[in-house]
């Protein structure tokens, strides 16, 4: 993206003389606005005094701008200096935004800085937003000037690009894992046979090995399967329509016992009243995993709440699931529903897993016009809450 920018700046800054504007800081002329409006990308145009004079929308979402100023100090001083020595600065940047469902401004559509400030801060979301998540931006920034007083700085966000690539990255670290897995027992086990005067423990246990192994890929290949016939979204039919303490029962009684091994304890309560509209294997789906994941990472003899009730507004089904466990770190939070992602905080009981059971959650969640969240601190344990659209009458 930025090498493609050539043309694009050239004509921004070497403009004939007598196409410059004179006018005050909250003007600029015609061909800058024009060309500016037509840029793929967040433009931010700066005044002598540091005061943004006019910004793409975007430039206050990914936590460039606030209040007419520049907040990001790297930006800041790449424009004092441009502005001092002239040339082009350009360099990556990263920032930590509260990402949230509300409007988004049309995209390519520079505003002014009024426009912008009513886009992001004065206007309101169209419904109120379900969860805020804070994450990451990853931001290609380039600095230059477009006049003696002005100063453009045009952003680049390559976050979805950067985030494929952490995606691609874990998918080939975990699943690459669980797929030799069988392989390597299959040697092991042959190269005992091949030997011979082995004892039918060793073997016993060298097969005992590749059966977890082969457990384990199938569980893998169960999750793959599972997360693509989450895509599509569940519309609402009479055919569909689901009692919420229904698949909620079921998990955890099918849970108890492996709960038990550890002396941990799964509360359950919930309004036997709600109803949603869902594909029940896929509720289902989606409960497992919350509880495995209480229970893996709860220290032993603790006890884990399901609790299932409805929102103040009588509108959604609430399901919240509490663990007791280490928690999860703030920074590691806004990632844990990313496909094939493991935080750090594994233990002893979760050392096979390759991070799909949240991303199902998730995607359950989606597909049923749904969100699923966190909450979570160090030392206090974890919260994960499915909210599902109840039925209508």
């Amino acid at each position: 993206m930025v090498e493609s920018l050539g043309s694009w700046w050239r004509s921004l800054t070497h403009r004939n003389d007598d196409d410059e504007h004179d006018a005050d800081d909250d003007t600029l002329d015609d061909a800058t606005n024009a060309l500016l409006s037509m840029l793929p990308l967040a433009s931010i145009v700066v005044d002598e005094h540091d005061e943004v004079i006019r910004a793409h929308p975007s430039a206050y979402s990914l936590g460039v701008v606030r209040d007419d100023v520049i907040i990001e100090d790297s930006v800041l001083q790449a424009v004092r200096e441009v502005r001092s020595f002239g040339g082009k600065k350009q360099f990556d940047l990263t920032t930590t935004t509260a990402y949230v469902a509300q409007h988004t401004p049309k995209a390519g559509k520079l505003s002014t800085r009024q426009a912008a400030k009513q886009a992001l801060i004065g206007q309101q979301p169209a419904s109120k937003p379900t969860a805020t998540v804070s994450r990451p931006n990853w931001l290609k920034v380039i600095v230059g000037k477009l006049s003696d007083n002005l100063v453009v700085v045009l952003i680049s966000d390559v976050s979805e690009s950067v985030r494929f690539s952490q995606v691609r990255d874990s998918f080939i670290t975990n699943v690459s894992e669980q797929l030799l897995k069988p392989t390597q027992s299959l040697e092991q086990l042959a190269d005992i046979v091949e030997q011979g005067g082995t004892s039918q423990q060793d073997v016993e246990r060298n097969a005992m090995q590749l059966r977890q192994s082969c457990s384990h890929l199938e569980h893998m290949i169960s999750d793959l399967l599972l997360l693509i016939k989450a895509q599509k979204p569940i519309l609402p039919t009479t055919d569909n329509r689901i009692n919420v303490m229904d698949p909620v029962r079921v998990v955890v009684n099918s849970h108890r016992e492996v709960a038990a091994q550890r002396n941990i304890t799964i509360d359950m309560k919930g309004d036997e009243s709600l109803e949603i509209n869902g594909e029940a294997e896929q509720i289902q789906a989606a409960l497992a995993k919350l509880v495995e994941n209480a229970i893996t990472y709860s220290k032993d003899g603790s006890t884990i709440n399901v609790v299932a009730k409805a929102n103040e507004e009588g509108t959604e089904a609430v399901i919240s699931v509490l663990d007791r466990g280490a928690g999860i770190a703030i920074g590691e939070q806004s990632r844990i529903f990313e496909r094939f992602y493991r935080g750090d905080n594994q233990n002893d009981h979760s050392g096979d897993g390759i991070g799909l059971g949240l991303a199902i959650v998730k995607h359950v969640a989606l597909t049923h016009h749904g969100s699923a969240s966190v909450w979570s601190s160090p030392g206090q344990g974890s919260t994960f809450t499915l909210v599902l659209p109840l039925a209508g009458e």
